[in-house]
């Protein structure tokens, strides 16, 4: 009767680890004692985690994913600005990224007033404006 090759080779690496850790390779690694950084990527289908974080570690930033972000550095810089010019000038190019994600979407990604992003863009205009 032969053994799973798989369990092999998990007991093999999780005695490598072992030796490892005796001898003190984990000891003053980067970030030790710190908490993991882990990425909110709940706004991401389930079924395309994987395939986005590949294309992230790859240097790929998906399209929509780079608007959003840009809408949200618009946003922040919209609630620090002072010249009245500039404050038109960044929401339009809010406007102008909005309507183009609607646009390049033909599924239902376009932002409706179910979507919590669509809601916390209002809220955070709502704020600016009443400054």
């Amino acid at each position: 009767m032969s053994e799973n090759p798989f369990s092999i080779i998990s007991m093999i690496a999780e005695q490598r680890i072992a030796e490892a850790q005796q001898q003190g390779a984990f000891d003053n690694l980067a970030g030790a004692g710190k908490p993991l950084q882990l990425e909110d990527d709940s706004a991401i289908p389930e079924d395309l985690r994987m395939a986005y974080k590949v294309l992230k570690n790859s240097g790929y930033v998906p399209e929509e994913i780079a608007q959003r972000k840009e809408i949200s550095n618009l946003m922040d810089m919209l609630e620090k600005e002072s010249d009245e010019q500039q404050k038109i000038g960044q929401m339009r190019r809010m406007q102008y990224l909005l309507l183009q994600m609607r646009l390049r979407c033909r599924r239902s990604f376009a932002l409706e007033q179910e979507d919590p992003y669509y809601q916390q863009i209002l809220e955070r205009l709502a704020h600016v404006h009443t400054r």
